[in-house]
């Protein structure tokens, strides 16, 4: 069986982007959420990311 990406509607900080994330890929969201803000410090493309990622991603199904 597949998995497929959705933004978390429990680990959720703005709009649960990095907690979707971190289901998907079965690791702390935590991590995530480091991994994104030194993207951004990087290059300030971190920024841009999530909010196109905030858009395309659905919202996880309630269940």
């Amino acid at each position: 069986m597949y998995k497929k990406l959705y933004r978390s509607r429990t680990e959720r900080m703005i709009a649960g982007v990095c907690g979707g994330i971190a289901n998907y890929f079965e690791i702390d969201p935590t991590l995530v959420r480091l991994g994104w803000v030194f993207a951004t410090f990087l290059g300030g493309s971190g920024i841009l990311a999530y909010i196109i990622c905030a858009i395309v991603i659905p919202l996880e199904p309630i269940e």
